[in-house]
C-alpha cells in the first residue's frame, strides 16, 4: 500500500504540473522506478476514487493514462504477486460460437 500511495502522489503531482501521456508516465517512473504499469493503473484508480481530488483536468489526465496502460500488453503479467484473471476471462477463451 505504501508504494501505491507514492505512485498515486507522483501521478497527482505530475498531472498538477501539467504533464500528460508519456511525459506523466516518465515522471512517475522517475519518482518511483519500481512502479509497474499495473501499479500505475491501480494508483490511477485510487485517484479516481479520492473525494478530495476534484479538478476535472487532473482526473481526465490520470484517467487517460490509466486506460492507455491498462490496455498495454503484459500489464497483468508484470510479476505482481496478487494478479488474478478477470472472472469472465475463462469464458472468453472458450469457443462461444453456436451451431447453425
Amino acid at each position: 500500500m505504501k508504494e501505491k500511495k507514492r505512485v498515486y502522489e507522483a501521478l497527482v503531482d505530475g498531472a498538477m504540473e501539467g504533464l500528460t501521456g508519456e511525459a506523466l508516465y516518465d515522471f512517475v517512473k522517475t519518482r518511483c522506478p519500481k512502479a509497474t504499469s499495473k501499479k500505475i493503473v491501480r494508483a490511477s484508480l485510487l485517484a479516481m476514487t479520492d473525494p478530495h481530488l476534484k479538478d476535472r483536468n487532473i482526473l481526465d489526465v490520470i484517467y487517460a493514462l490509466a486506460i492507455k496502460h491498462r490496455l498495454d500488453e503484459g500489464v497483468l503479467d508484470d510479476g505482481d504477486e496478487d494478479a488474478e484473471p478477470a472472472p469472465f476471462s475463462h469464458a472468453l477463451s472458450q469457443d462461444t460460437s453456436r451451431p447453425s
